[in-house]
C-alpha cells in the first residue's frame, strides 16, 4: 500500500499472528458509515477513524463503548485526522471533556436497553451534590452555571447492539436549547417514594409541545437527568452501522454504561 510502512511480523507467535489476522478480518466485515454534509466535527476522515475504533472495540467486547473510552477514542480519531484535539486535564473536570480547535466540548453517551431512536436521554448530566434542596432557586441555577463550562455538547448513542450488529450515532445537543431551561416550567413530582421530593423543569415549544424536561432526582446521588429530548431539535453528525465478530470466545457482557 502506498504511504504505509510495512509491518514487521517477524518474531511474533502463532497466537499473536492469529489475533492480527482476526483484527484484519474485522475491518473487512460489512459496514455503513455516513456523515452529515458539512459537519465541522466529523470529516470523512474522522468518520472512518472513529468507525474503525468502534469496530476494534467490539472485536473485544459486546458492551457498548462507554464514556471514558469514547473520550479517548474521539480525541485519537480527531488527531489522526489532523484536527487539534486535547482531553481535559482531569477526568472529573466539571466543565468540558475535550478541546477541539480550542472549542470546549462536553461528551455524553447513551446505551440503555430501552433506548428510543427519536428521543434522547442523559441519565446523569451532573451530580448536584448535598446541601439545601430547592431546585427552582438552587439546583436549576447550578445547572445553568454548569452549561457555562463548555461550548458544544455531543452524545454518542448506541441504538443497536446484538453481539453481531451495531449501530451508533453522534448527536449534537444545541447548548442554546439547554439554556431554554432558564424559562422552563418548574413543578414537583406528584408521585414519589423519595423523602425529598424530586422536581421537573419542562421546556415547551410555541405550540405547547414539550421539547425536553430536566429531572432533578432527589435520591442519594442527586443526579440531574435530561428526559425526552426530541432528536429532531438536535443535529446528527454521523452514524456507524457495522457487523462484528467478537474475537474472544465466551464474551457474555451485557451491561451498558452511559453518562
Amino acid at each position: 500500500m502506498k504511504n504505509h510502512k510495512e509491518i514487521d511480523l517477524q518474531g511474533l507467535t502463532s497466537a499473536q499472528l492469529e489475533w492480527i489476522g482476526a483484527m484484519v478480518g474485522q475491518f473487512k466485515r460489512p459496514h455503513d458509515f455516513s456523515r452529515a454534509e458539512g459537519s465541522d466535527l466529523v470529516t470523512p476522515l474522522v468518520l472512518e477513524n472513529l468507525g474503525d475504533v468502534l469496530r476494534i472495540h467490539h472485536s473485544m467486547s459486546r458492551k457498548n463503548l462507554g464514556k471514558s473510552p469514547f473520550e479517548y477514542a474521539f480525541e485519537k480519531a480527531l488527531q489522526l485526522s489532523n484536527i487539534p484535539a486535547q482531553l481535559a486535564d482531569s477526568a472529573t473536570n466539571p466543565g468540558h471533556d475535550l478541546l477541539v480547535r480550542g472549542v470546549r466540548v462536553s461528551l455524553k453517551t447513551e446505551a440503555a436497553k430501552n433506548i428510543k431512536e427519536n428521543t434522547i436521554h442523559v441519565s446523569k448530566w451532573l451530580e448536584m451534590g448535598k446541601g439545601a434542596w430547592d431546585p427552582k432557586n438552587i439546583q436549576l441555577p447550578r445547572f445553568l452555571e454548569h452549561l457555562g463550562g463548555y461550548d458544544r455538547i455531543l452524545t454518542l448513542r448506541c441504538l443497536l447492539q446484538t453481539g453481531t450488529h451495531y449501530w451508533y450515532e453522534l448527536v449534537e445537543i444545541p447548548k442554546s436549547l439547554m439554556l431554554e431551561a432558564a424559562t422552563g416550567t418548574m413543578e414537583p413530582a406528584k408521585k414519589t417514594r423519595q423523602e425529598t421530593v424530586p422536581w421537573y423543569c419542562r421546556v415547551f415549544d410555541d405550540t405547547g409541545r414539550e421539547k425536553y424536561c430536566l429531572y432533578f432526582d432527589a435520591g442519594s446521588e442527586r443526579k440531574l437527568q435530561v428526559k425526552g429530548l426530541r432528536k429532531n431539535l438536535c443535529k446528527v453528525h454521523a452514524t456507524w452501522k457495522f457487523e462484528s465478530k467478537t474475537l474472544a470466545s465466551g464474551d457474555k457482557e451485557t451491561a451498558t454504561e452511559e453518562e
